[in-house]
């Protein structure tokens, strides 16, 4: 199992980097215009601040696979770490099948449907990202999805990561694994949520009254 951080705010990585429970980053196109910042330079800062993540995912720009492949060239050759992030459509698929051949990891993104998982898979994609609050928004359950894609990946003996991303709640977290999900890209609201519960609050509670007794009487 593995935690992604879904965010393009550097600050927020800072603030939860040494819990030492973060093993990749991944971007998109909107989160890093809400930052402010240049898509190139916040990859680079990222591999450079945060040393040892497996993946940092960088989103490419372009409608043909010819584009793609030029974007996607400016960003893996910053870090070999860089995961080049494309879309579930022909051209995008085009695209990772050229970038695989090359050795580079790709993540194939917007995946709302097994049958696009299987093309994933075929195109040889590292990563498949099913969107599971996307799919709930939309009346479908996209934790089924997740369990759909990881039971036919393991029957098949399909090397691809099924990676959990659109996660809003911390129960789509849990069960995302349950079913198979290798790793789970969440925002940092739902990372901070995962450490807690009402009981743990309460017993440590408990455990500080005795302890303040326990030093009270010696």
């Amino acid at each position: 199992m593995q935690l992604f951080l879904d965010t393009a705010d550097i600050q927020e990585i800072r603030d939860r980097w040494d819990t030492g429970l973060i093993s990749g980053i991944t971007t998109n196109p909107t989160l890093v215009r809400k930052s402010g910042a240049d898509y190139h330079e916040l990859i680079q800062q990222i591999h450079t601040e945060f040393p040892g993540l497996e993946s940092i995912s960088a989103e490419v720009n372009g409608n043909t696979c010819d584009e793609m492949l030029i974007d996607a060239k400016t960003y893996y050759t910053i870090a070999p770490n860089v995961t080049i992030k494309l879309p579930l459509n022909p051209e995008g698929l085009k695209a990772c099948k050229t970038l695989t051949d090359l050795g580079i990891d790709t993540n194939v993104t917007l995946c709302f449907s097994v049958a696009q998982a299987i093309m994933a898979a075929l195109a040889g994609a590292t990563y498949i990202s099913p969107f599971v609050g996307r799919l709930n928004d939309n009346s479908f359950s996209g934790v089924e999805l997740v369990k759909a894609i990881a039971s036919l990946y393991r029957l098949k003996g399909v090397e691809t990561k099924v990676l959990a991303a659109s996660l809003r709640e911390v129960h789509h977290v849990s069960r995302c694994f349950a079913y198979g999900a290798d790793v789970g890209t969440l925002p940092c609201k739902v990372f901070d949520k995962m450490y807690d519960h009402v009981l743990t609050r309460e017993g440590l509670a408990i455990f500080e009254k005795d302890f303040q007794s326990i030093h009270t009487n010696t």
